[in-house]
């Protein structure tokens, strides 16, 4: 049932004044996030079958490592380093004041709203909560509308484990979602794309509420000269083909050396009829979310086509079954520049591969695009990585890998212009949801009353030493 939009602030103010009346203390924290990692524990086969049932159909093994493992993984690491994180951190006065003192003291902001998406729906939603909570904050949490089954269990797992008053679900559509962008949060997250977050952006600042945007793009890998082979391939087409490609940092086209390019393809293919043999029978792939998102990548494709680009399905069984939204893994060549499939974020199984005649021509390729979100390099030679690290910008690299930068704990996890801002995962997490609140102490006799007027030759002689 759809959250009424006049409810959307008393949700807020009477979760700011629980939160006000009782800050959660660390034993607070720490026994809610080991209720919330045992709840969610044992009803990870529940979200397994209502993701699926979502998308149509969704591997069960897929949801449980990328939507299940991340967030169990987020939690035991967040209780292991929290203690430690909250502790009033100690920092050098500068010595003109000595002998005063400075510490940092982390306090939560208060209450937290998180905007999370269809494509990883477990996920996306808790993982941010868990560092929210972690901070001392109380959560209203607005999951997606596009996978309601999910966004139902998710609404009565938290429901069973909080009080309204701490972490709240709202269910709703386009007009509820703008709704809650729009309330005067202590800190907003959006999982998105770039398109809606400026919109969220732009609802969030007439409230001047701070926010982290998780957005998307483009994400570029380059294989440099002389790297194609079984494992840089595979390892490219099972990010990319994870969840049907439905992955905000899914390697979103290949650079590769021009005589390497259809080596590249047959490999691809090789690893999409190994791991996909029964693509059309019920096996180990993910349907296209909703008819509309099928619609649009059948679109992007066919204007492809006509503009010129060979689209080369990866499997013999053709390029899938729009009936059960099933889109077959896909490479596209020579794609004009002009195509939508190569301006947009693509977000399903399709994978342009572009040709280059030097690795600085590809460097100078992503460098000329929007700041993707990720990037993957896959080069065996360190000098030519640092190179490309050296000269290239996004939210998160991988070397010789594809998206599992997303999964560590220890790394800040967050885009750059028009692929987000902030960050989160652990430590990273944890300040983004919290002040760092600065305290100057001083000290009982401090040389600051030399300061003070009247200003006589005293002071000019001070100040002599304090300018030199």
């Amino acid at each position: 049932m759809d959250t009424p939009i006049a409810a959307l602030n008393g949700m807020l103010q009477r979760q700011r004044e629980a939160w006000r009346a009782r800050t959660p203390d660390v034993s607070q924290r720490l026994d809610d996030l080991a209720r919330l990692r045992a709840a969610f524990k044992g009803r990870l086969e529940d979200f397994a079958r209502a993701v699926s049932e979502d998308f149509g159909r969704r591997p069960r093994v897929e949801t449980l490592l990328a939507d299940g493992m991340p967030v169990l993984h987020e939690i035991d690491h967040v209780r292991r380093h929290l203690r430690r994180w909250m502790r009033p951190r100690r920092v050098a006065a500068d010595a003109t004041f000595l002998p005063a003192r400075c510490e940092v003291i982390t306090k939560p902001l208060g209450v937290v709203g998180i905007v999370s998406p269809w494509n990883y729906p477990v996920n996306l939603a808790l993982v941010p909560m868990v560092d929210a909570l972690a901070a001392g904050n109380h959560v209203l949490l607005k999951p997606s509308e596009h996978t309601p089954r999910t966004s139902a269990l998710l609404e009565e797992l938290l429901a069973g484990l909080f009080p309204p008053e701490r972490v709240t679900v709202v269910q709703g559509g386009v007009d509820v979602a703008a709704a809650f962008a729009a309330l005067p949060f202590d800190h907003l997250l959006f999982t998105g794309s770039t398109a809606v977050g400026a919109r969220v952006l732009a609802a969030a600042a007439h409230n001047l509420t701070p926010v982290t945007l998780e957005l998307g793009g483009k994400s570029p890998a380059i294989i440099a000269p002389g790297c194609v082979n079984a494992r840089n391939a595979d390892r490219i087409a099972a990010g990319k083909f994870l969840n049907a490609g439905q992955t905000c940092i899914a390697p979103d086209y290949v650079l590769v050396h021009t005589p390497e390019r259809d080596g590249l393809v047959e490999s691809l293919r090789r690893y999409v009829a190994r791991h996909y043999p029964s693509l059309h029978d019920g096996g180990d792939y993910a349907s296209i979310v909703n008819d509309a998102q099928y619609v649009r990548l059948a679109r992007w494709l066919d204007e492809a086509r006509a503009a010129g680009a060979r689209i080369i399905p990866l499997t013999d069984a053709g390029a899938g079954d729009p009936a059960r939204r099933i889109l077959a893994p896909t490479v596209v060549l020579d794609a004009p520049e002009s195509t939508t499939l190569m301006r947009e974020e693509i977000f399903g199984p399709v994978l342009p591969v572009v040709a280059y005649h030097a690795l600085d021509d590809a460097i100078e390729y992503v460098n000329a695009c929007p700041r993707p979100l990720a990037l993957y390099v896959f080069d065996d030679d360190r000098t030519r990585t640092r190179r490309v690290l050296d000269t290239c910008m996004a939210g998160s690299v991988a070397v010789n890998d594809t998206v599992f930068q997303f999964v560590q704990s220890r790394l800040p996890f967050g885009g750059i212009g028009p692929s987000g801002m902030g960050a989160y995962h652990g430590h990273a997490g944890f300040l983004a949801f919290s002040k760092q609140m600065p305290v100057f102490r001083q000290a009982r006799w401090s040389a600051a009353a030399w300061l003070r007027p009247p200003y006589d030759g005293r002071i000019e002689r001070l100040l002599r030493f304090l300018l030199r």
